[in-house]
């Protein structure tokens, strides 16, 4: 009960960090998902829902009825289903690309929540980063095209889903250095990730 509590209140602290500081956010970012995910693989999943549950709890308190529960969008819902799967072993295959389908649609259900929020369409922004890889995709390989609303879309896409392949197995690799050193096992990387995971557990 006492760790649940913890950690919950940990995970609700770094999200208000997360939202209010205007530095640090690349790394409460980074940690958000962790302390649930290690609740979930020190106890049992039961426990990790709970303490999920506290912290949209404290949240609301805190925040909130609209913004609290945001963190379930997709901290939440991804640290309770890398939990599960780091506590059964599950591949580092599985975990990450399922682990990559939840942060992407956690992050495309965030926009439309604070766009509903802040009273106007995020996704704009998003399509302008898009639009300016792309021109300098087109500049670097020097080529005579004119993109399209379509094609600016999809280079949006690819970015966001880029954005969680590298955040998703990235919190594999913060993981699988940490959670040994607390008391929660992880499985070990498949060979191929094995060289890009050059700090051993103990």
């Amino acid at each position: 009960m006492t760790e649940t509590a913890y950690l919950a209140s940990a995970t609700a602290l770094i999200w208000v960090a997360l939202y209010y500081l205007p530095v640090g956010g690349a790394i409460f970012r980074l940690v958000l998902p962790l302390p649930l995910a290690l609740l979930q693989i020190r106890r049992r999943s039961s426990i990790g829902l709970e303490g999920l549950f506290l912290t949209v709890l404290l949240l609301v308190a805190l925040m909130g009825p609209v913004r609290g529960p945001l963190i379930l969008f997709p901290y939440g819902i991804l640290a309770v289903w890398l939990g599960w799967c780091w506590s059964r072993c599950s591949s580092w295959w599985f975990s990450w690309f399922s682990g990559v389908f939840i942060g992407v649609g956690g992050f495309f259900v965030r926009v439309f929540a604070l766009s509903l929020l802040v009273g106007e369409n995020l996704w704009v922004i998003i399509t302008r980063a898009g639009a300016g890889l792309l021109e300098r995709f087109i500049d670097l390989f020097n080529l005579q095209l004119v993109p399209d609303l379509n094609q600016v879309q999809i280079a949006s896409i690819f970015l966001v889903l880029l954005q969680e392949i590298i955040y998703v197995l990235t919190l594999h690799a913060v993981a699988f250095w940490l959670f040994p050193r607390l008391g929660g096992r992880m499985p070990s990387p498949p060979d191929l990730l094995n060289r890009l995971i050059v700090i051993d557990p103990l």
